[in-house]
C-alpha cells in the first residue's frame, strides 16, 4: 500500500536547482540573493541539496552562502529551476520510501523540458539517490499540482491536470485512478478554481491551497471586489467551506490575504501569493514581498504551525519568473535518500 507524505512529516533533505546566467531570469543577481538566504536558512535546519551546472558553477554558488557543511552539490543540467514539478515524488511503499517519476512535459508544452524530464535518472547516478528505491511512471504530473494529508486526501485543481495539455485522451476518473493507485490516496478534491494572473502552470494547487495539518488548509483569498481575482478565489473558498475531513467535519480553513499587485517590466501581473510557503523540519517559510499583508499572511500561518518557527524569505525577485519559494524546492521524506545526516 503506498502513502504520500505529508510535507510537514520528518525530512531528510530539501532540493533547489541553483539559477545559472544561461537561464530566463532578467535580474539575476537579486535571484540570487533570494537563494542565498533561502539556501542558509535550510541549511541551518536540515540537509540541503544544490543541483547546479558544474564545478565552476558550484564555486559560484559557495562564494554566496554563508555556509556549505550541511550542503551536498550535484551537479545536473536542467532547462529550469522549478523542482517540485520535475523532481521524483516519495511515497511510502509499505513503510518504504519509494521514489516515483512521473513525465514531465514542460507544464503541457509551454517550455524546453528534455534535461528536466531526464533529471531524474541523473540524480539516480550521484550519492544521496544511487541505489535507492524508483519507479518510473508513463504519467504526467507535476509535483505542485498536487497536495496530501499524509493519510488519504490529495488536493488538487481540474485546470491543471485535467488539460488535456497534461495527459490527452484520460477522463477525470481515469487521471484519479492513477493518482489513487500511485499516491496512495483514498480521495481526491478536485477544486474548480483559475490560476493566479501571470501563473502559467494551469493553476497548481500550492499557489491556492495547502494542508497545514490532516484538519488546516491555508488558500489564498481575496477581500477587495475591485481585485480580478475576487469572484474566482471566493467560488473557491466556498468550495473549500464543502470539504469534510475523513470523520465528517468541516476543515480549519485560514484565509491568506493576496499581496498588492506585482507587475513584470512588460506590464504582466506576477503570481505572487502566500500560499506557497514550504514546511521543512522545526520552520516554516513563507514568501514575503515587502507588501503590508506580509505580517499577516505570516501571523496567520504561526496560528497553523505553533511548533514551528515561521521565516520570511524574500521571493520577489523569484515570482518575475512566475513561481516562488515552493515551486523552486522539493522536500524529501526520512529515510528517502541514502548516506543523508
Amino acid at each position: 500500500m503506498n502513502r504520500f507524505p505529508a510535507e510537514w512529516e520528518k525530512q531528510s533533505a530539501v532540493l533547489i536547482a541553483w539559477p545559472h546566467k544561461t537561464g530566463d531570469f532578467r535580474n539575476l543577481d537579486a535571484v540570487e540573493q533570494s537563494y542565498s538566504v533561502i539556501s542558509d536558512t535550510i541549511s541551518q535546519y536540515q540537509k540541503l541539496l544544490i543541483v547546479c551546472r558544474d564545478d565552476s558553477h558550484q564555486q559560484h554558488i559557495q562564494t554566496l552562502i554563508s555556509k556549505t557543511d550541511n550542503i551536498d552539490f550535484i551537479h545536473a543540467p536542467v532547462n529550469d529551476i522549478w523542482v517540485r514539478d520535475t523532481v521524483f515524488l516519495t511515497v511510502e511503499k509499505d513503510g518504504v520510501p519509494m521514489h516515483m517519476n512521473f513525465h514531465f512535459n514542460g507544464w503541457g508544452e509551454k517550455y524546453s523540458h528534455q534535461s528536466d524530464n531526464a533529471l531524474n535518472h541523473k540524480l539516480l547516478n550521484v550519492k544521496p539517490f544511487k541505489g535507492a528505491s524508483h519507479t518510473d511512471i508513463d504519467f504526467i504530473l507535476e509535483g505542485g499540482s498536487v497536495e496530501s494529508d499524509g493519510i488519504d486526501t490529495l488536493l488538487t485543481t481540474k485546470q491543471c491536470l485535467l488539460n488535456p495539455n497534461r495527459n490527452k485522451g484520460l477522463s477525470q476518473q481515469e487521471i484519479e485512478q492513477q493518482l489513487l493507485q500511485y499516491l496512495g490516496a483514498k480521495r481526491v478534491f478536485w477544486l474548480d478554481q483559475e490560476n493566479l494572473s501571470g501563473d502559467d502552470t494551469d493553476a497548481h494547487i500550492d499557489t491556492l491551497a495547502r494542508f497545514c495539518s490532516a484538519d488546516t488548509i491555508a488558500y489564498t483569498s481575496c477581500d477587495d471586489p475591485e481585485d480580478p481575482h475576487y469572484n474566482s478565489l471566493k467560488f473557491m473558498e466556498t468550495q473549500l467551506q464543502t470539504l469534510r475531513t475523513q470523520d465528517g467535519d468541516v476543515y480549519h480553513l485560514i484565509p491568506l490575504p493576496l499581496p498588492k499587485p506585482i507587475h513584470d517590466e512588460d506590464g504582466q501581473q506576477l503570481p505572487a501569493n502566500y500560499s506557497n510557503f514550504l514546511i521543512i523540519n522545526r520552520a516554516v517559510m513563507v514568501p514575503v514581498y515587502g507588501d503590508p499583508m506580509d505580517a499577516i499572511a505570516l501571523e496567520r500561518l504561526a496560528g497553523c504551525f505553533p511548533d514551528r518557527k515561521i521565516i520570511g524569505v524574500p521571493c520577489q525577485p523569484l515570482v518575475h519568473q512566475y513561481g516562488s519559494l515552493h515551486c523552486m524546492t522539493m522536500q524529501f521524506p526520512e529515510g528517502a535518500l541514502r548516506a543523508v545526516g
